[in-house]
Parts: C-alpha cells; structure tokens; sequence
C-alpha cells in the first residue's frame, strides 16, 4: 500500500467543537499523528507519536458514522501528512463541512478551497514564533479564521500589532484565545475591551465542560 493511501491517526471522536466561531457545535475530530512545532503550551503532545495507520476508505467511515455535518482535522499539524489532502476533498465531496486546524508552519497551498482553515499564528511566548509561515496569509479565503494563543501581555502586543499590520481586520475572523493555566481569560477580555479590539475572544468550551481529558 501506497503512503498515500493511508493516514497515521492518533484518534477519531465525536464531541462538542471547543474553539473557533464553529464553537458550540456538534463536530466529529480526526487527530492525525505528528508535528513539527512544540509550544510550550502543547496540550496534545501525545499526538506528537502515538497512533496507528488506517487507510482512508477506514478513516471515512469512521467518521461518517458520527451524526454531524461538521468535521475538524486536527493534530499535531495535519498538513504534515500527504493523504490529508484526499481524505480533505473526500469529507468535502460528502457535504460536510470541513475545518482544518493548523498552526501555521505549513504549506496551505493544496488544501482544498472548500475547506475551511483554523490558522494558528504562534506568537513569541510560544517558542515557536520564528516558525510562522507568512507567505501563508496571502493564501488565506475570506471565510478562514486567523487564531493567536496569548500567554501574556506581551503576546497581546504582538498579535494586536500583527493582526493590524498584516491587514486581518475587518473582514475576517480574528480569535484572540488565553492560553490555559498561563493567563486567566477575564484578564484577556479586559484588555480587549480597553482597546476596542475587533475580534472574537477564544475560550477552549470542551476543557470548561470537561477539564484536559482525551477524546473530547
């Protein structure tokens, strides 16, 4: 069998969608094995190896036993893989919506135009901020969502600067999110207020309903 004929899956589930404006709704998750950045806020660096290899036909079906239209392929960094690529298009041709959470470092370039991205800038307190892929945001369709994970006020300071100078407002989805146990998300709101920020404040629902379990 062909590399591109199968996918490294970490897991498949079924749950309720914790982030993006998507949030709230209803949404079967791919989390496909492997990454190459590490935040130091990972709260999925169990992606970072373990999973096991299906074949896309298998991957299909388990999620399309699930009673959602919304599909999220996430990770680790699912663009890493080349098969995401078909099981993208396939979900897509399904009518399902789509999204594909990614954090920035990637080519974006081949995935489908139907789907919808959930683009992760890294900012400085990340440890990955030199990682950022910004020929990337040229690519970006009005309907993808820009994401920044705050740590601190510094990371608030970078991002507002970069979501000004890089033209994402308005127009676009911007999502500004606290990152968990690093900075209380009332204290993100407040400066977003003070500012008169036009984006929409992130807070991770599945882990306010649930805590940091797996499969959720």
């Amino acid at each position: 069998m062909h590399a591109e004929e199968r996918l490294l899956i970490n897991e498949i589930f079924y749950s309720i969608q914790g982030e993006s404006s998507y949030s709230g709704r209803p949404c079967a998750f791919v989390r496909l094995t492997a990454c190459n950045l590490r935040c130091v806020y990972c709260d999925t660096a169990y992606a970072f190896h373990e999973g096991q290899w299906m074949t896309l036909e298998a991957v299909l079906a388990e999620i399309l036993k699930y009673p959602t239209s919304l599909v999220e392929i996430t990770g680790g960094e699912p663009l890493l893989q080349k098969a995401v690529h078909p099981l993208i298009s396939r979900l897509l041709d399904a009518e399902k919506e789509v999204l594909i959470e990614t954090g920035g470092s990637v080519d974006i370039s081949p995935v489908d135009p139907r789907a919808v991205l959930i683009y992760d800038i890294k900012c400085p307190d990340s440890g990955m901020v030199a990682k950022n892929r910004w020929e990337n945001l040229s690519l970006l369709r009005d309907r993808d969502e820009v994401k920044f994970v705050i740590c601190s006020r510094r990371d608030y300071d970078w991002a507002r600067k970069v979501m000004y100078e890089k033209q994402m407002t308005p127009g676009r989805t911007v999502l500004f999110s606290a990152a968990w146990h690093q900075l209380p998300p009332e204290q993100l709101a407040q400066w977003i207020l003070e500012d008169r920020l036009p984006v929409r404040l992130q807070v991770q629902l599945h882990k306010i309903l649930w805590g940091e379990k797996r499969g959720v």
